[in-house]
């Protein structure tokens, strides 16, 4: 599967939840499947994430088209803004 979503189960954060439940809302009414990997089941997933992103400190949502990055929830929705959601996700 191409596209790969790096969120979180487990977060106190409302903001991150509402960012991870946007981004699925989005992904699914465009029938972009997507593959998700929850980050909150070991170390070595957030690492993976935060390394593929090139950003030590990235927190997810992170997205992903196989392993090359597409961008954080920012870009993402930057991407929606302007109807480039595919290009965002390396599948147009």
């Amino acid at each position: 599967m191409g596209v790969k979503l790096y969120y979180t189960t487990v977060t106190a954060s409302r903001e991150v939840k509402s960012q991870q439940a946007e981004v699925m809302r989005i992904l699914e009414s465009k029938n972009i499947q997507f593959e998700l990997i929850d980050i909150s089941v070991g170390g070595d997933i957030r690492n993976e994430m935060r390394t593929k992103s090139g950003n030590p400190n990235a927190a997810p949502p992170q997205i992903f088209n196989e392993d090359q990055y597409c961008g954080d929830y920012e870009m993402f929705s930057e991407a929606v803004e302007e109807d480039t959601v595919e290009k965002f996700l390396k599948i147009a």
